[in-house]
Order: structure tokens, then C-alpha cells, then sequence
């Protein structure tokens, strides 16, 4: 037998040899015959190679057992590996492995290791999918306030590797990054929203409401919606209350602009503008410099449009009031600039014209405010001129002073304050010699503007130059009375001197003032004489200087009034050729002279 040559089954074959043996011996003492001794063997072998097939049986499954279990496992193995993404180490240990058993026992605990690196592996998927999956609802617009109800997360069990899990995970993060902008921009939305309600006075959690029911709910289990439609909604809802807030800034402006044109149009006090100083503030700001809580409330904008349709009512009562204030404001502006008013809108027209009602007393308003405004841009280019008439003014003031100064005859005589006068004369000599100069150079810097302008310079109605030129030839005129009295005094004197000679003695002289008188001419002390000027009786205490009428042409239908110049502060000279003094006259005059015949 095979197995008997086994050398395993060397032990075997010696005690199964001895007990053969022992059985053939108890069979010859039997006395069993060789074919039943023969029988029996044959039985016996065929028992035994019963038993043997048995076992090889039972060997042959349990090796088929141990290769599945070792296939299985090693399967499984691959399998975990491929899905944790693994290096397999297993497949180079197995070449040194020999025996079934060996494999799997080396199998077993990297399986078991494999399968709860899987678990907690599918652990880390669950946790990063479920968040991945509650963010992406949340930017989606799904609702995740019912989690019991949401559906279980799923897994892909095929690939658990860790390039898959940081695939995950930067997505994750991508998905945090957008969630926190998001969040970022509703809750910017949402504090926009909340100032511009403060500013136009809205209900707040009604504005949202409309948007999302979501955003007015608080608290920390609240969860901020963050979804597009909850942005577009936010978006809309801003650019509606922009625009609202720009409507109304527009209209509180014009009102703003109203109630000041009235306030300043009635002079209305301070204790009344102060009321609606939150709504006059806005004007000099921009649109979105405007920030104020409740600054345009349609309660604010309707009780300041009340007061606006108040003070209108009252403007047009007033209006006459205005219209006359305004008027004597141009007229005083004129005065000072010595222009001659628009008669256009005189007190009496105006008046006669808001009666009527032909024209809108704002209108009327407006156009001596226009006229306000070019009298002061006129009366600033004049400055200049005005300047050198003042100073021509005073020069002339100054000359007449002096002139009186000059027929006082106790002007040397001792007393108090005669050298105060002593130098003010001095001082009014030197400024009368500069008259010329001062003339001369008005009259260039007068001719300059009107050429610049293209238009004359009136003074009180008068052209200046008309003025000026008058006054030099009335101050020419004196200045030949002057002479010609000089040479006549001289005339005087020496007949005085040959009625000495021929009467033998010389009277005493007397002063006498008939020249003057008859001739309208004052000595001065100093032998000159100034002459007075040519005034015309109109029934008057006080006559005055005519000036030439202005021929400046017609304004709005009516003719500009004539104005009259006082020659008091000007000293104006206009001699006549019939006020001239003749010789006979003035020696006629003289007392104590001889008889022209006796001569």
C-alpha cells in the first residue's frame, strides 16, 4: 500500500503490522482457514481505505473551506483597500506564505482594521455630505426646520478614499466661503432696508415679511436665509425704497426751496423757521449724505407742504407789503449809487397792477429782485468813479468852507481855536488847487466807462460829463470875474490916488460889499472872490440848481422822472453875461467918489 510507504505513516504501519500479527495469531489459534483469513484481510483493507477516503474527504472541504474563507477575506480586503484607496502590502507577504491557515490568520486583522477605518471613513462622508447637503439647501432655498423628515444621507461606499473625502471638503469650504458672503449680503440688505424705513418711517418687519416671513423671526435657532430668491428679494425691495426715498427727497426739497423763497420773501422769525429745520437741512446735502431717522416721513413732508400752502395764503396778502419793501430797498440802493430807479415798477404802477390783477405779484417780485441785482453790479462798477466824486465833493465843500473862512474879519484876532482854523485852511487850500486835477481825471475815468459800456454815466438822471463840463466853464467864468475885479480894484485904486492929488486930501476908505451884492460875487479875504450860482426863483424859500433833464429815453412806457442837483455840497457856478459887473457901476458904487463929470 501507498500509505504504508509513507514515511508519516511509519508508526502506523508498525503498530497496525502488529496487530495483524496479533490477529493472525488469534486466528490460527481459531483455526480460520486461509480464504477466510483472505476474506477478512480484503474486508479489512477496504475498511481502511473507507476510512482514508473519509478523511481525505473531510480534508479535501476543509482545504476548500480554508481557500474560500482566504479568497473571501482577500476579496474583501481588495476591495476595502480599492474603496480607502490603500496601498496593497498584503499581496507581497503573501508570496512568503506558504500554508492556507498562515494566510488567513495574516489576512484577519488587516481586514478587521480595514473595516473600522471604513466605518469611521463612512462617518466622515455622512458628516461632510449632510453638511454639503444643508448648506446647498440653504443657498437652494430649501427649509431644513423639519430634519426628522429629511431623507438619509447616502453614501458611496465604492470610494471612500481620502482624494475623495478632501474633494468633499473643498467643497465644503467653497460652500462656507458663499454661505458666509451670503449671509454677509442679507444681513447689509437687510440693515439698508432697516435704515431707509427709519428714514421714510415704514414698517420694517412688514418690508421683509414681503420677502421672507424668515427674516423677522430672531433668536439663536434662527437660521439667517441666505437663498437667491431671498437676495433678489432684499435686491428689489431696496431699489423700491431708493426710488420711494427719491421721490420724497425731490418733493421735500422743492418744499424746503418754498419755504425759504417765503420766509425770506415775509422776513419771518427765527423762532418760526426753527420748526422745520430737519426739513430745510436736506438741502445742502446730497441724496445719500441724508441718513436722519424720520427726515421723510410723509408726516414731515405733509405738515411742511401744510405750512408752504399756509404762507402762500398769507404771501398773497402780504404781497403788496413785499412789493413796496423791495421797491424802497431798490430806491435806497439808487439813492446811495445816485442811479436813477426803474419807474417801471414805481409804488404807485405796482400797486395799480396787482389790483388789476394783470400782473402775478411773485412775478412783480421777481423783477425788482432782478433789478436789486443789477443796480448793485452797476453800483459796483460806478465804485470807482463814485470814489473821485466823493472826493470832488469834498474838495468843493472844502472851497466853500474856505470861502466863508476868507470873509471872516476876525479870522487872525486871538481866541480859542483860530489855529485849529489857521490849519484847516492850509490844508482846504491845497485841496481847492487839486480841484482841477480831480476834474480833469473824473472826467478821462467817466469817458473810459461809457466807452466801455457803450453807454453815459448818469448822476441823479444827469450825465456826469454834462456835470463836470458845466462846472468847469462856470468855474472858468469865475475865475475871469476874478481877474476882471482885480483890474477894476487896480482902476479904483488909481483914481482914488488922483482925486488926492487933485483935492489934496485922502478920504477914509470904506469897505463896501455892493459889488457883491449887485453882482452876486463874495470878497474874500484874500482879495478873491467866488461866485455863487445861477439859481432860478420857483416860488421857493430855498432855489436850486436846474440840471439838464435826462434824454436816457423811455422805459416800460413811462418816462424817468426829472431829478433835481442840489448845488450846496457841489458849489455849481453858472454866470451869466447880464450878471457882469460894468465899470460905471462899480465905480458908481463907491463912496465918496466924485461925480463921473467932475473928472
Amino acid at each position: 500500500m501507498q500509505v504504508l510507504e509513507s514515511p508519516r505513516s511509519f508508526l502506523m504501519d508498525t503498530s497496525c503490522g502488529a496487530l495483524l500479527r496479533k490477529l493472525q495469531h488469534i486466528w490460527d489459534e481459531i483455526g480460520e482457514t486461509e480464504e477466510e483469513k483472505d476474506r477478512m484481510l480484503l474486508e479489512l483493507e477496504k475498511e481502511c481505505l473507507e476510512v482514508y477516503r473519509r478523511k481525505v474527504d473531510d480534508a479535501s472541504n476543509a482545504k476548500a473551506r480554508l481557500l474560500q474563507s482566504v479568497a473571501a477575506k482577500e476579496a474583501e480586503l481588495a476591495t476595502l483597500m480599492a474603496a480607502l484607496g490603500e496601498i496593497n502590502l498584503h499581496s507581497q507577504t503573501e508570496e512568503r506564505l506558504t500554508s492556507l491557515k498562515e494566510q488567513l490568520a495574516s489576512v484577519t486583522p488587516l481586514l478587521e482594521d480595514l473595516r473600522i477605518k471604513k466605518e469611521e471613513r463612512i462617518k466622515q462622508f455622512t458628516d461632510i455630505k449632510a453638511q454639503v447637503e444643508k448648506i446647498s439647501g440653504e443657498i437652494s432655498g430649501y427649509s431644513h426646520r423639519n430634519d426628522s423628515l429629511a431623507s438619509p444621507i447616502n453614501v458611496d461606499e465604492h470610494d471612500l478614499s481620502l482624494r475623495r473625502l478632501n474633494e468633499y471638503q473643498t467643497h465644503f469650504r467653497i460652500l462656507q466661503k458663499d454661505k458666509s458672503d451670503r449671509l454677509h449680503k442679507v444681513l447689509e440688505y437687510v440693515n439698508e432696508v432697516h435704515s431707509l424705513c427709519g428714514m421714510l418711517r415704514l414698517d420694517f418687519g412688514k418690508v421683509v415679511s414681503e420677502v421672507d416671513p424668515s427674516l423677522r423671526e430672531t433668536g439663536q435657532e434662527h437660521s439667517t436665509t441666505i437663498s437667491n430668491d431671498t437676495l433678489d428679494g432684499l435686491a428689489q425691495a431696496i431699489l423700491k425704497l431708493n426710488i420711494e426715498k427719491k421721490d420724497r427727497v425731490q418733493k421735500l426739497k422743492d418744499i424746503a426751496a418754498s419755504l425759504f423763497e417765503l420766509w425770506n420773501l415775509m422776513d419771518s422769525a427765527e423762532e418760526e423757521r426753527r420748526r422745520f429745520g430737519r426739513v430745510t437741512c436736506i438741502l445742502g446735502l446730497s441724496e445719500h449724505e441724508i441718513t436722519e431717522s424720520s427726515v421723510l416721513a410723509l408726516e414731515v413732508i405733509d405738515q411742511a407742504a401744510a405750512e408752504v400752502e399756509r404762507l402762500t395764503k398769507l404771501k398773497a396778502s402780504r404781497m403788496k407789503e413785499l412789493v413796496l419793501k423791495k421797491r424802497l430797498e431798490l430806491e435806497e440802493i439808487c439813492r446811495r449809487a445816485h442811479i436813477e430807479p426803474d419807474m417801471s415798477t414805481a409804488p404807485e404802477k405796482a400797486n395799480a397792477l396787482i389790483d388789476s390783477g394783470l400782473v402775478d405779484p411773485s412775478e412783480l417780485l421777481a423783477n425788482i429782485e432782478a433789478q436789486i441785482v443789477k443796480v448793485k453790479e452797476e453800483s459796483t462798477s460806478r465804485k470807482e468813479i463814485m470814489d473821485r466824486i466823493d472826493k470832488w465833493v469834498a474838495a468843493c465843500e472844502e472851497e466853500s468852507w474856505l470861502e466863508d473862512y476868507n470873509q471872516d474879519e476876525n479870522r487872525y484876532s486871538a481866541g480859542r481855536g483860530v489855529h485849529i482854523n489857521l490849519k484847516r485852511a492850509e490844508r482846504a487850500r491845497v485841496a481847492v488847487n487839486k480841484i482841477p486835477g480831480i476834474v480833469d481825471s473824473l472826467m478821462n475815468k467817466t469817458y473810459a466807462w461809457e466807452e466801455e459800456r457803450n453807454m453815459a454815466f448818469l448822476y441823479d438822471g444827469v450825465r456826469l460829463v454834462s456835470i463836470l463840463e458845466e462846472y468847469k466853464l462856470t468855474r472858468q467864468q469865475k475865475e475871469e470875474e476874478k481877474k476882471r475885479f482885480r483890474d477894476q480894484k487896480k482902476l479904483q485904486d488909481l483914481l482914488l490916488t488922483e482925486k488926492e492929488a487933485m483935492y489934496g486930501s485922502k478920504p477914509s476908505p470904506k469897505r463896501t460889499n455892493s459889488f457883491k451884492k449887485a453882482n452876486g460875487l463874495r470878497t474874500n479875504g484874500n482879495g478873491s472872490m467866488t461866485p455863487t450860482p445861477r439859481r432860478h426863483t420857483v416860488g421857493c424859500a430855498t432855489p436850486e440848481l436846474m440840471t439838464p433833464r435826462s434824454n436816457s429815453g423811455r422805459q416800460n412806457g413811462y418816462f424817468k422822472e426829472m431829478r433835481r442837483l442840489s448845488t450846496a455840497p457841489l458849489n455849481f457856478v453858472a454866470l451869466s453875461k447880464e450878471d457882469t459887473i460894468s465899470f460905471a457901476s462899480v465905480y458908481g458904487s463907491e463912496p465918496g467918489s466924485p461925480p463921473q463929470a467932475q473928472i
